[in-house]
């Protein structure tokens, strides 16, 4: 069966998981993660990707994004492997594959999936125990949600601007939700969703979103079509 082509919708946010090839790790010094920061800002900008979050794990990458049309997101993406990847050859005497194929994508109906997945990317570091608490993870979005540092890599999304009127009331109430931490249910559905390449939302966005793209957003339901009743 042929592989659908990659769900991405203009305009709406989207979660992204790049992996090492074999689980590999990719960054090994704070050096590597500055360089990938640094062409991360270039690149977005270059392609007109804003970034929302953000997590650079030894062995793969987080991103929450909003891309602002179809070629954007897959451009900037190419563009950063382009430019990492022999970098972080050549450091390191190898040669080769350093990602695992092409990069996971789902979209996400920012109401409702918005802030759930921010936290499943700044608290990625604690589930992976590098850090005790989120906070103290330098090379994550989280200390600029917290108000601990301002992140220039970082556009802050409306739902999160949603949660207060001051900068300290949606620093103390990203906060308690950092502490409460996604649900299990949360986490699982965007997990699939960004394996899989699907939509992940409400009926009511997925009807919306069907009109902006000819993809698939789901998948097909099993079992045999119900029949008609005869007149």
């Amino acid at each position: 069966m042929a592989r659908l082509p990659r769900l991405l919708i203009p305009g709406q946010t989207h979660h992204v998981r790049q992996s090492g090839v074999d689980g590999k790790i990719i960054f090994l010094d704070a050096d590597d993660h500055l360089m990938f920061l640094s062409w991360l800002k270039t690149a977005a900008k270059q392609f007109s990707v804003v970034i929302h979050a953000y997590a650079l794990l030894p062995d793969r990458v987080h991103l929450l994004l909003t891309p602002s049309d179809h070629v954007g997101l897959g451009k900037m993406m190419q563009w950063l492997g382009r430019y990492y990847v022999p970098y972080f050859n050549a450091k390191y005497k190898r040669s080769g594959l350093l990602w695992q194929g092409r990069f996971k994508a789902c979209v996400l109906e920012a109401k409702n999936f918005f802030l759930p997945c921010c936290v499943m990317i700044e608290e990625s570091a604690v589930r992976g125990r590098l850090v005790d608490e989120a906070s103290q993870y330098p090379w994550s979005s989280c200390q600029h949600h917290l108000g601990l540092k301002l992140d220039a890599l970082v556009a802050d999304h409306a739902i999160y601007w949603g949660l207060g009127n001051t900068p300290f009331q949606r620093e103390a109430a990203y906060k308690e939700m950092l502490e409460k931490g996604v649900s299990a249910s949360h986490l699982q559905a965007i997990q699939d969703a960004t394996s899989k390449a699907w939509l992940l939302g409400s009926d009511e966005y997925k009807a919306a979103m069907r009109k902006l793209t000819e993809r698939r957003i789901e998948p097909v339901k099993r079992g045999r079509p119900k029949k008609k009743a005869l007149n």
